[in-house]
């Protein structure tokens, strides 16, 4: 998590004048924190009352701007991704002693291709969380999206269809299942990453980890604890049963506008 991130949702969770919650929620989501987190950093029992202070603040939570593209880390000139490819340092090590030109010694090409290797998993852990951090926001968007389509059904004002209203929920009922699995995905490959701890990974790479990447400045990369298919089938279910509940409410109101 980006220190600013983090600073926001501290920030937030000591917030104890009348009317600062808006702002400071505000603030968080514009650090990059998600509705599910700066709910929690509130201490507010539903994120429906983040969802109104966002609202009240001109920000549509459905409308976050896909994450950039993360840069890849270097270190030493290494990046982990095509070292040993014609051009890279690794290459250009191997090809200087081939031709009998200074060349890193022995020690060195070996602390160079434990970093060059850590990097990679580096990068591409930092890349992966990424990934499973904006599936997450899509998938509570879709899930909000689905809350909102259906109140828009009760709204006495709506001048549109309500068919074509209850058409639109049935909608994003199936992008949420849709949104639930694409980030349980995210997870499952997040997940099957080495993790560069001790005892999970090789401890060279653990050392060229803790000892150059880290002190070069580098944020750590820790992979969450989730059991993605235990949450995202608590979701599947947690949205068929208020579904369930919703089609039956439906059906009252299609058969009083039948008899009538």
């Amino acid at each position: 998590m980006s220190t600013e991130r983090e600073n926001a949702l501290a920030a937030l969770r000591e917030w104890s004048v009348p009317g600062r919650r808006a702002d400071l929620a505000a603030a968080a989501w514009r650090a990059g924190a998600t509705v599910v987190a700066i709910t929690e950093a509130a201490r507010v029992g539903s994120r429906q009352t983040i969802y109104d202070d966002l609202k009240s603040r001109g920000i549509d939570p459905r409308n976050r701007p896909k994450e950039k593209n993360v840069t890849t880390v270097t270190v030493d000139g290494l990046t982990g991704v095509n070292d040993d490819q014609p051009g890279g340092a690794l290459y250009n090590a191997v090809v200087a002693k081939h031709e009998g030109r200074q060349a890193p010694a022995p020690a060195e090409f070996n602390r160079m291709m434990a970093l060059s290797l850590a990097l990679g998993q580096y990068n591409d852990l930092r890349s992966r969380l990424a990934e499973e951090e904006e599936a997450r926001a899509e998938r509570d968007r879709a899930l909000h999206l689905v809350d909102v389509r259906w109140e828009a059904l009760a709204d006495p004002n709506s001048k549109g269809s309500w068919l074509h209203g209850h058409q639109a929920y049935i909608r994003g009922v199936d992008d949420a299942h849709r949104a639930i699995d694409a980030w349980k995905g995210a997870v499952e490959t997040l997940m099957s990453l080495a993790s560069l701890r001790r005892g999970e990974d090789s401890d060279r790479l653990v050392d060229a980890y803790e000892q150059s990447i880290l002190p070069a400045g580098h944020p750590p990369v820790n992979k969450p604890d989730i059991d993605a298919e235990v949450e995202a089938t608590r979701l599947h279910e947690e949205l068929d049963a208020e579904h369930a509940r919703r089609q039956a409410l439906a059906a009252e109101t299609l058969g009083l506008a039948a008899r009538n």
